[in-house]
């Protein structure tokens, strides 16, 4: 993330310029059966859709969880209010799952971002800290490229530095919050304004440093997801073992880059989260209407295209975020919330056919006795859509909608009929269906 401490506080701390980021009324959704739908379709235009199977015996990844970040230094904490909406599960709140807070360099603002930590820890959340720069004395600077001042960790302070990381994690603990995992550093390959990292020196601290650290580690949360900052590492069985989650940031990444064929092949008992994005941009408010359908369809490409098992947006409450300022979600947040209230971590991802028809994505989750569908239509027209539980199990399914009118508002529960139900989808809309 991009950040410049002088900046004010009510100032977007980071510039879109500076990133290659992509840009880019409906009715009700009805719980029908066949005849209901044609009635539906004489009334607007329905397009019908391949029927979605829904397949619990295809097992994907775990799920660890949705969530955002918390910087209290560089746009204030949040409220007590804000923490329950950002990390309860009611009607109005997020749902959140995953909290990421900075690491600070000075040991004096370790506290900053306790408050929140403690409170997202009650709520059940998995807590996440990580790095923008080591303290200044292990620090020296060198050229790279036009810049002069760079900043890297000096070799000889490695050791300090992953003792630093550790000592972090233990005032954590003490003060009652038990991180998931700690970074070795935020955006190592995008650090004009913080500390460079190569891949080489990030393998190096890996093999010879991270295994003292005593949490998961996590590394190396490339700005763009770019594979020659992970590569070496999956490479390295060395550093491999002393890495616990492979991180990645979105920004600019096109949806083509999300799969990761070299994960899958050595990233065996290794976890793959996006810990950091914004998207499509942080120019436009959180609530423009259809736009904000974007960011679910980002959410299931990188739960089916990129198969992570988080998704960590930057900051939770801005004008661009999933939180607005005046503590309310938004619709970005309600795109979010969609996946963050209802699948919830430790479930897992499930087959499912992913694009029934055009502009509609369909991904599935099994946990808590529930089958978790959730569906993003951005197309200009309702359609009509069947789904077929492969197994015939659930005989309920309840349903919350978001449209342009509506925030996961529920809409209340019908009936399974020979392990299918078909439902008609608005037009620009998001829902989630959970099937008991």
């Amino acid at each position: 993330m991009t950040q410049r401490q002088n900046e004010s506080e009510s100032g977007d701390r980071r510039s879109p310029s500076r990133r290659t980021v992509l840009a880019t009324m409906g009715a009700l959704p009805v719980l029908t059966a066949p005849a209901s739908v044609a009635r539906a379709s004489e009334a607007a235009p329905v397009t019908a859709a391949a029927t979605a199977v829904i397949d619990p015996s295809a097992i994907r990844q775990t799920i660890r969880g949705f969530g955002g970040m918390s910087h209290a230094a560089w746009i204030g904490d949040l409220t007590a209010a804000q923490r329950d909406a950002a990390f309860g599960t009611a009607d109005g709140q997020l749902g959140f799952s995953v909290l990421r807070i900075p690491v600070p360099e000075d040991q004096a603002n370790w506290n900053r971002d306790l408050a929140t930590a403690k409170r997202a820890a009650e709520l059940g959340a998995a807590v996440i800290a990580s790095p923008w720069n080591p303290p200044a004395s292990m620090v020296e600077t060198f050229v790279h490229g036009s810049q002069t001042n760079a900043r890297r960790l000096r070799y000889d302070m490695y050791g300090a530095y992953a003792q630093h990381l550790n000592d972090f994690t233990t005032y954590m603990r003490n003060n009652g919050v038990n991180l998931y995992g700690i970074s070795v550093q935020n955006e190592p390959d995008y650090a004009q304004d913080w500390t460079w990292w190569t891949p080489a020196e990030m393998v190096r601290f890996l093999r010879e440093n991270a295994g003292s650290i005593g949490t998961r580690v996590i590394a190396p949360e490339s700005f763009q997801y770019l594979k020659n900052m992970s590569d070496p590492i999956l490479n390295d069985p060395v550093a491999l073992a002393n890495v616990d989650i492979i991180g990645a940031h979105l920004y600019g990444t096109p949806f083509a880059n999300f799969p990761y064929p070299l994960f899958k092949q050595k990233g065996a008992g290794k976890e793959l989260w996006m810990t950091e994005v914004y998207y499509p941009n942080s120019s436009d408010s959180a609530d423009l209407w259809p736009q904000a359908l974007d960011v679910g369809e980002h959410i299931h490409r990188a739960m089916v295209d990129a198969e992570f098992q988080a998704y960590i947006w930057w900051y939770i409450r801005r004008s661009y975020g999933p939180m607005r300022e005046d503590g309310k979600i938004s619709k970005r947040g309600a795109a979010m919330a969609h996946f963050a209230r209802f699948v919830r971590p430790g479930y897992v991802r499930i087959g499912a056919t992913a694009n029934p028809a055009t502009n509609v994505y369909v991904s599935a989750y099994r946990g808590g006795g529930s089958t978790v569908v959730v569906v993003v239509n951005k197309a200009a027209a309702a359609v009509s859509q069947q789904f077929t539980l492969a197994n015939g199990a659930g005989s309920s399914v309840a349903s919350w909608l978001t449209d342009a009118t509506r925030t996961v508002a529920s809409q209340g529960t019908t009936g399974v009929s020979n392990g299918s139900f078909t439902v008609t989808l608005p037009a620009r809309s998001a829902t989630t269906f959970v099937i008991r």
